[in-house]
């Protein structure tokens, strides 16, 4: 078997996880999308990291309680990796919509075809935005 055969379908896992997990609102839904992507023991660090698939159900309720009911996460481009890393860029929105302001980028460890771990990483506020962590500086010669 070379390197190649052995890599996952990486955006086949990494938007299943955003459709049927994070998209899933009905929590006995996602925890069998969760049973089918996720590893029995894996983590997800988003604020506070959580392992198993009930800590992350649990998580992502708590999430999209505070979105409006028909926000879902559209994928920004394929997922692409290498060497059992995946990386998927993402935005927020009502469904059939245009992709809002929320847009962010997914990082995951899949091991045997399942997430091992999965970083979400929040893109900054639009630049103009008041709290845009961005600082330009001068740079002298």
């Amino acid at each position: 078997m070379t390197h190649q055969d052995s890599e996952p379908d990486y955006d086949t896992v990494m938007r299943g996880n955003a459709a049927r997990v994070f998209g899933e609102r009905d929590p006995d839904k996602r925890l069998a999308a969760l049973a089918e992507l996720w590893s029995v023991d894996g983590t997800l660090y988003e604020q506070e990291p959580v392992s198993g698939y009930q800590a992350i159900s649990d998580s992502i309720t708590a999430l999209l309680g505070q979105l409006p009911p028909d926000t879902v996460f559209m994928p920004v481009g394929p997922a692409i990796g290498h060497h059992g890393v995946g990386l998927l860029r993402w935005a927020a929105g009502p469904r059939g919509g245009e992709p809002g302001p929320v847009r962010g980028t997914d990082v995951a460890r899949i091991e045997h075809g399942r997430i091992r771990d999965l970083y979400v990483f929040l893109d900054p506020p639009a630049s103009g935005s008041a709290h845009d962590p961005v600082v330009a500086t001068e740079i002298r010669s």
